[in-house]
This record gives structure tokens, C-alpha cells and sequence, in this order.
């Protein structure tokens, strides 16, 4: 490809690789600062609206292992096009008004889409940006955190405009977060990858061979399941823990932006960490700094904000990192999404626990100690595993 048509192809890939990202999280992380709403609404106990939280998770974890073989038969591009167009009808159905299914329903579809994209997009970048792998995979991250933590902060005030109709109420809320960013999504992406191969991939299917029998995948496995269940708890109930503290559930909602916009710092931090000798240790120290943040959550609940800017570092951080071994771990771009497949299919077997054992132990103890004392438990976890993730491994070698 000639130098002056190079350029702006690359522009393209990078400015629909973020529109990609800007629109993996809205959808979910809108959900949390208007529990309170749903629960009035639909009368369900704070384990069932722990289970709604969940069920994105679960699909995540049922079709992860699915996004691989679906790249190999159609294409990397095609499928992660497709998935967006079945994002957008999941919001759609989740969002309309009248029997209670349509927002279980509207959820699953959500949660199936948006795991396809999952597992692909870390191996897009690993194909996309050889050379930027941790650059990329830091803004991707970033992005994620960025407006996923903007979606969380206007999620309550969008729900209380008025319209000519009323009060426009949850409902609306989900579906205008969920869909402001994805049609430009939708353009870009089919735009920047209109020339990218759609057939069948040649050769023997890698991951399908080796992939669940692999070592250093079940290394990647359980440390994505420890980040992300931490993750998914915390967005889930962190609004509701701060509302105990006496704050509005405005100010609560704010409470979840900080929180993101925090992950934001530390997925954009994490670049400068994976340099030299250290690199090895820093999957293990990341959760540090959250452990701190949320025994400080336990012991002082009123200096919410502190400890929600240390868990959101370290939640930022974990992240990236998470995203950043599954394309480090693997030779070349089919081995990093036979990889990211497997580690999100087992990770989120985990992390979809999360919040409903949170949300049953809240109902079954009281208080907001016992269910953080399981977070810390799952923070020691992320940090026993992220010893042996940072080893210079490789999936579906021999040893």
C-alpha cells in the first residue's frame, strides 16, 4: 500500500477501533445507578437485580468460546459488525415498555454481542497494530472505562428529564446511553475494515485443538476472572454503598463515574509500568492498591471518594493488563482470540458469580462489610494468579 493511502487507512482503523470501545460498556454500566428505579418498577430483591447485573456476564461466558470459530468462518471484521447490529437490537428490546421478559431478554441479546466483540477486538489490535500492541490496547481500555464511567454519571439525571409524555423513566434512559455512540460505531468499523478478507481462515484451528489443555490460558483464565469479577461487583453495588452512606442517588451515580473515570488513569498508566525487569511483577501488585481501597471502603465509608479513586486505579489497571496478556501470550492473531475466547469464557463463569453472591450476602448478613470482605478475597485471588501471568509464556507451546 502506498505511504499517502497508508496513513489515512491507519487514521481510520484507530479512529473505529475507539468508536468500537466507546460503545462496550454503556449499555452495562448504565444499569447500576438505576437499580433502585428497576427495583421499584418491577418490585425485584436486591438478589434478583444482582442476577440482572449477571446475566451479561453469563452470555459472556457461554458465547466467548464461539467468537473464535465465528472469526475463522467469517471473517475477524464481519463479525464484530455483526455483533454491533445485534448490540443495537438488544438495546432496543431491553428499553420497551410493558412485560417484564422484554428486559431480561433485551439483556441476554446485549450480553451475546458484546461478548463476541470481547474476545475479537483484543485479537483485532494485536492484528491491526503489531508493532502498538500495549498503546492501543491501553487507549481500547481506556475507552472502555471512559465512557463507560460517563454512561454511569448521566444515567440517573437522564432517567428524571421530562418529557412531554412524564418523567422519562429508566427505560429511556438505557436505550439513549446505549445507542448515542453506536451507529457511528456501526459506519466506522464497516468503513475502516471494508477491505479487509471476510472467508474462511486456512489451516489447522489452533485453538481449537489446544487451547483448554493449555497452562499459561488457565493462567490468563483466572486472572481475568478474579479482575472482571471484582469489576462487576463493584459497578453493580458500589452506587447503593455509597447511597448507605447518606448521599443522593445522584451523587451516588457520580460516585460510579469517578470510579470508572479513575480506571481510565490507571489503563492508561499501565504502558509505563510494563518496562524492564519490573514487568514480570506488575500483574501481582496491581490489585494491591485496590485491596487497600476497599478495606478503606470497610473500615471509613465516608471517605467514599478516596477509596473509590484507589479501586478504580487499580480496577483500570487490571483491566488493561487482562486485555494486554491475552494478546502478549499468544504467537500471532488467531492464537490471541483462541485465547481471549477461552480466558472470557472460563473468566466470566467467575465473574458472573460476583455480583449475585454480593448481593445475597448483603441480603443474608446486613451491611456493606461481609460482601466487601469477599471482594478482598477475590483481590488476594488476582493477586496469587498475577505472579505466575507474568511469566514470558506463550499459549500452545510446548514447554
Amino acid at each position: 500500500m502506498a505511504e499517502g493511502k497508508r496513513t489515512p487507512a491507519v487514521v481510520a482503523l484507530i479512529v473505529a477501533t475507539c468508536l468500537v470501545a466507546a460503545n462496550m460498556r454503556p449499555t452495562i454500566t448504565a444499569v447500576g445507578p438505576l437499580l433502585g428505579q428497576i427495583g421499584d418498577d418491577t418490585g425485584y430483591s436486591p438478589t434478583v437485580l444482582g442476577l440482572l447485573g449477571a446475566v451479561p456476564l453469563i452470555m459472556w461466558a457461554v458465547i466467548s468460546p464461539l467468537a473464535h470459530e465465528l472469526s475463522r468462518r467469517f471473517g475477524m471484521s464481519r463479525a464484530v459488525t455483526w455483533s454491533l447490529l445485534v448490540l443495537a437490537v438488544g438495546t432496543v428490546v431491553r428499553s420497551l415498555s410493558g412485560p417484564a421478559a422484554s428486559l431480561w431478554i433485551g439483556t441476554i441479546i446485549i450480553g451475546a454481542a458484546l461478548a463476541i466483540v470481547n474476545v475479537l477486538m483484543p485479537a483485532a489490535i494485536k492484528r491491526d497494530f503489531p508493532q502498538h500492541v500495549r498503546g492501543m490496547m491501553a487507549v481500547y481500555t481506556a475507552l472502555l472505562g471512559g465512557v463507560g464511567a460517563i454512561a454511569s454519571g448521566v444515567a440517573v439525571p437522564a432517567s428524571h428529564l421530562e418529557l412531554p409524555s412524564g418523567e422519562a423513566g429508566w427505560q429511556f434512559a438505557l436505550l439513549v446511553i446505549g445507542l448515542a455512540l453506536l451507529p457511528f460505531a456501526l459506519g466506522a468499523w464497516g468503513w475502516a475494515t471494508r477491505g479487509a478478507s471476510h472467508g474462511r481462515q486456512s489451516g489447522r484451528p489452533r485453538g481449537r485443538t489446544g487451547i483448554w489443555s493449555d497452562r499459561v490460558a488457565w493462567t490468563v483464565a483466572a486472572y481475568m476472572g478474579f479482575q472482571a469479577s471484582t469489576f462487576y461487583m463493584l459497578l453493580t453495588w458500589l452506587a447503593s454503598i455509597s447511597a448507605s452512606t447518606g448521599r443522593s442517588a445522584v451523587v451516588a451515580g457520580i460516585d460510579v463515574m469517578i470510579y470508572q473515570i479513575f480506571s481510565l488513569v490507571g489503563s492508561l498508566v499501565l504502558p509505563l509500568l510494563l518496562r524492564g525487569r519490573a514487568e514480570r511483577m506488575v500483574p501481582a501488585l496491581i490489585p494491591v492498591l485496590g485491596i487497600i481501597g476497599v478495606a478503606g471502603l470497610m473500615l471509613a465509608p465516608r471517605a467514599v471518594i478516596a477509596w473509590v479513586v484507589l479501586i478504580g486505579l487499580s480496577s483500570g489497571a487490571s483491566l488493561a493488563m487482562t486485555l494486554t496478556l491475552m494478546a502478549q501470550r499468544a504467537r500471532d492473531p488467531d492464537a490471541s482470540a483462541a485465547l481471549s475466547g477461552m480466558a472470557q469464557s472460563v473468566g466470566y463463569v467467575l465473574a458472573a458469580l460476583g455480583p449475585v453472591l454480593f448481593g445475597w450476602v448483603h441480603t443474608t448478613v446486613g451491611g456493606w462489610v461481609a460482601p466487601l470482605v469477599l471482594v478482598l478475597i477475590v483481590m488476594i485471588g488476582q493477586t496469587v494468579t498475577g505472579v505466575f501471568a507474568g511469566r514470558e509464556r506463550y499459549v500452545l507451546e510446548p514447554r
